[in-house]
């Protein structure tokens, strides 16, 4: 039982925001949005808001279970680099340097660590 969340095209560098991935990688859902909200990193409220949308996923498939039953956790969290914005800046003696303003994508799964709960048929 599991959701997945994407996040395209966020203007920051992967390896900006592979660093805030790794700290919430494989943790509960609710400490991971604690470390998350007070986390300064550029990357943590794009995180934040892409795990509420995961949850909001699983929610959304599963309506008739109970997040708190639930007990959600991040099963994978990835970070590709996306496409990267070419610019010129001036350099000295006409010439010019290429900066690249890089961008990213990021996945998101949440899984439940509850075992589902088979009914179990009894044969009569």
């Amino acid at each position: 039982m599991e959701a997945i969340a994407k996040l395209r095209n966020v203007p920051t560098s992967p390896q900006k925001m592979r660093i805030v991935a790794d700290m919430v990688r494989g943790q509960k859902v609710s400490k991971a949005l604690g470390i998350l909200k007070f986390e300064p990193k550029v990357g943590a409220k794009a995180i934040e808001k892409l795990l509420l949308s995961a949850v909001s996923n699983w929610q959304n498939k599963h309506v008739d279970a109970k997040i708190e039953e639930a007990d959600l956790f991040i099963k994978t969290i990835f970070v590709d680099g996306g496409a990267s914005i070419k610019r010129l800046r001036p350099a000295p003696q006409g010439r010019g340097h290429r900066i690249l303003k890089r961008s990213n994508h990021i996945t998101l799964v949440v899984a439940s660590s509850a075992a589902p709960i088979l009914e179990e048929t009894t044969a009569e």
